[in-house]
């Protein structure tokens, strides 16, 4: 089964890639693998902005580590040419948090995004990954999730 048809099966819709906010590009390639620039929990609707354990619970911050996962396929479907059948793999997740003081439940939210990989990938979703709490993220979206993909 194709990665697009997987998508549809999961009834995911990509958004249009978004772009960049300040002085970087969206993702860089170097050899076969590509570098996606952190993807905010942002969607069509605006998001889900704020701080985790103070006005957004849990359960809103594993959907906004899930947009943050769609954003991630949608700008690495634009670095593979829309073939997302191109990817061999994802290799690392880089998770960041807008975390309030008492919240630490960091790897718990950042699996939104982990299980979606794997969801859409199969095993090469499986990834190394880093889950981390921050004071401030930009725009005051509530979470932030970067990539390393292996394409073909």
């Amino acid at each position: 089964m194709s990665i697009e048809a997987r998508i549809a099966e999961l009834g995911l819709t990509l958004p249009e890639p978004a772009k960049p906010v300040a002085s970087y590009v969206s993702y860089v390639q170097s050899g076969d693998q590509v570098t996606i620039s952190g993807q905010l929990s942002n969607d069509a609707n605006g998001g889900i902005k704020g701080t985790v354990g103070v006005d957004v619970t849990p359960e809103q911050a594993l959907e906004a580590a899930r947009l943050c996962g769609l954003n991630l396929i949608a700008q690495i479907k634009a670095a593979c040419d829309g073939d997302l059948d191109r990817v061999v793999r994802i290799v690392k997740l880089g998770g960041f948090v807008q975390a309030g003081p008492d919240f630490t439940a960091i790897p718990a939210v950042i699996n939104g995004c982990s299980d979606m990989m794997v969801e859409v990938f199969g095993d090469a979703g499986k990834h190394a990954r880093s889950a981390v709490g921050v004071y401030k993220l930009p725009l005051g979206f509530a979470v932030e999730i970067d990539a390393i993909v292996e394409i073909r």
